[in-house]
C-alpha cells in the first residue's frame, strides 16, 4: 500500500500509523509538487527582489555564524555543505517504527511550499520510506538547542545523493520533525497499553472479588469527566456481570476503588499525547519559514526565523504518560500484594503457595510483589518532570537552550515498560485466585487468560515465576507493539 499526501492535512496519526508501523510507501501527489515548485520559486524571487535581504542560513551563516554575511558565491558554497558534522549524538537506537515516523513528519514543511525546499530534496525524503533500511539514529545524547543532531545522522547520505541548493539543508534539519515522530509513537503506544492495563486490572478486580458497586455507571455522571467515563465503561465491559455467585459485603482497599480514576488520569494522557500527535503531524516549523505577509517591501512574502524547533507540547504530553504509568505500576503491585494476602483479600491461605502447616507445596507467588516494587521504583524514577535544562546548553552562541523531547520520549518508553513488567506479573496471581476459589474467569478476558496460561499451564506448579512472568510481559508487548 502506498500513502498519497495532497496537503499536510493528510498527515494524521492514521497515516503515521501506518508509514511508522505497517511500512506503507508515501508518494507525494502532482498538486503537492506543483506547490513545492511555487515555493522554491518564491525564494529565488525574494532573493532577486532584494540581494540585501536577511535570511537566516541563506544569506547568512547559521548558528553561531548567524551575523556573517554571504555574497550570491559564498551561498552557493554553503549551501552544499553536508550536514555531517552535527552528527555527533551515539547510543542506543530509536526503534525504526520512529524513524519513519520522523521521515514522515519532515514532510509537512515541504508539501505546501512553506520552507521552499527543492522539490528533488523533497521526493528524496519521501523515497526514503520506500522500504530501505532507515539511517540509525540515536535516542541518547540528543542535547541540541533544536533538532539538528538528530535529523544530521537522518538526512546526511540524502543530501550527499542529491545535491543541495540554497536553504535545502536548512530545510533538512530545522523544525520539529523528531518531536512529532516522537510524541506520535508514544501516543499509538499509549492506546494499545491502557487497553492491556485495563484487561489486568480488570481480571484483578474479579479475582479479588470486589464490589461490582465500585464501577456503577452512575458514577460517570458523578466524576464529570469523559476519561473516567472510559475507565468505567471499559471495566464494566471486560468483568461483565462477574461470577454470578456472592461478592465481597464491604468495599475493597483503596488500590481497587480507585483504579477507574487511575485509569481516567491514563486515558487523559493518551488523548492529551494523541492530541499533540495530531496538532504537530501537521504544523509547519521550519526556521526560517515563508509567511504570506505580502506589502510594498515585500511583494512575494517574507522569510521570518521562528522558535519551531521547540515543541514543548511533546515533552508535557509525554511526562503525563510518564506519570500515569508510575501510578498504575504502584497499583499493579498494591493489588498482587493484597490478593496474597488473605487477611485482605478472603481468599484461601493456598493462593500464596502455602498449605497448613507443612510448608510450601505448590507454587510460592510471595516475592512476586517483591518484583513488582523493582519495577514500581523504577517508573517512579522515570516520572520525574522533564524540564528545559536550567543553565546555558545546547551549543553556544544562539544556541543557548537545549531541547529535552528525546529524553522524554526515553523515560515514557521505559516507564511503560515498568508497567508492562508490573501487569504481566498481577495477572497470574489474579489467575491463580479464580482458580483456588474455583470460579471462571470473565469471557471478555479469555483471551487474556489463555495468553497467561499458555506460559503457565500449571499455575500451582512449584516454579521460578520469573522467567515465565517475563515471557507474558512479551506476549503483552506483542499487542502493544504490533
Amino acid at each position: 500500500m502506498t500513502v498519497v499526501i495532497d496537503t499536510r492535512s493528510d498527515l494524521t496519526l492514521e497515516t503515521a500509523r501506518r508509514v511508522g508501523w505497517q511500512h506503507e510507501n508515501v508518494r507525494l501527489s502532482d498538486r503537492v509538487m506543483v506547490a513545492m515548485a511555487e515555493g522554491r520559486d518564491r525564494l529565488l524571487r525574494v532573493l532577486e527582489h532584494d540581494p540585501e535581504i536577511t535570511i537566516y542560513g541563506v544569506t547568512t551563516g547559521a548558528g553561531q555564524m548567524a551575523k556573517t554575511r554571504l555574497n550570491p558565491e559564498e551561498r552557493r558554497g554553503w549551501a552544499k555543505m553536508s550536514p555531517v558534522g552535527a552528527a555527533t549524538s551515539w547510543g542506543d537506537p530509536l526503534p525504526e517504527r520512529v524513524v519513519r515516523m520522523i521521515v514522515l513528519a519532515r514532510l509537512t514543511n515541504f508539501v505546501e511550499g512553506h520552507a521552499a525546499v527543492s522539490p528533488a530534496i523533497a521526493q528524496g525524503v519521501a523515497a526514503m520510506l520506500g522500504g530501505a533500511m532507515m539511517p540509525v539514529v540515536p535516542a541518547r545524547g540528543q542535547g541540541g538547542a533544536g533538532e539538528i543532531l538528530s535529523l544530521s545522522h537522518l538526512f546526511m547520505d540524502l543530501v550527499e545523493q542529491v545535491e543541495p541548493e540554497e536553504k535545502d539543508v536548512m530545510c533538512l534539519v530545522n523544525g520539529s520533525p523528531s518531536a512529532t515522530g516522537l510524541v506520535t509513537d508514544a501516543a499509538l503506544v499509549a492506546e494499545h497499553r491502557l487497553q492491556v492495563a485495563a484487561e489486568i486490572l480488570a481480571l484483578s478486580f474479579e479475582a479479588f472479588n470486589a464490589p461490582l458497586g465500585h464501577l456503577a455507571q452512575e458514577l460517570e455522571g458523578y466524576w464529570n469527566n469523559p476519561h473516567d467515563g472510559w475507565a468505567l465503561s471499559t471495566l464494566r465491559g471486560l468483568v461483565g456481570g462477574g461470577h454470578g455467585g456472592e461478592r465481597r459485603s464491604y468495599q475493597a482497599p483503596v488500590s481497587y476503588r480507585i483504579v477507574p480514576r487511575m485509569l481516567g488520569q491514563a486515558h487523559r494522557a493518551a488523548t492529551m499525547a494523541s492530541d499533540v500527535a495530531a496538532e504537530s503531524l501537521q504544523a509547519i516549523t521550519d526556521n526560517p519559514v515563508w509567511i504570506d505577509a505580502v506589502d510594498e517591501d515585500h511583494p512575494h512574502g517574507q522569510f521570518v526565523s521562528t522558535g519551531g524547533y521547540h515543541n514543548p507540547h511533546a515533552l508535557l504530553a509525554m511526562d503525563s504518560l510518564n506519570a500515569a504509568y508510575a501510578n498504575l505500576c504502584v497499583l499493579a503491585e498494591r493489588h498482587g500484594a493484597k490478593l496474597l494476602d488473605g487477611n485482605v483479600s478472603l481468599l484461601p491461605d493456598q493462593l500464596i503457595g502455602q498449605d497448613g502447616g507443612e510448608g510450601i507445596r505448590r507454587g510460592y507467588m510471595g516475592c512476586i510483589p517483591m518484583a513488582q516494587t523493582g519495577y514500581e521504583e523504577e517508573a517512579r524514577l522515570y516520572a520525574q518532570a522533564t524540564l528545559l535544562p536550567g543553565s546555558e546548553s545546547g551549543g553556544f552562541g544562539q544556541n543557548d537552550v537545549a531541547s529535552p523531547v528525546f529524553l522524554a520520549w526515553s523515560k515514557q518508553e521505559r516507564a511503560g515498560l515498568c508497567l508492562d513488567s508490573a501487569l504481566a506479573s498481577l495477572a497470574p496471581i489474579a489467575l491463580r485466585a479464580l482458580d483456588v476459589t474455583q470460579r471462571p474467569v470473565p469471557a471478555k478476558l479469555a483471551g487474556l487468560a489463555a495468553t497467561v496460561r499458555e506460559v503457565f499451564p500449571d499455575l500451582s506448579g512449584r516454579q521460578p515465576f520469573g522467567p515465565g512472568i517475563g515471557a507474558v510481559a512479551e506476549a503483552l508487548r506483542c499487542r502493544i507493539y504490533p
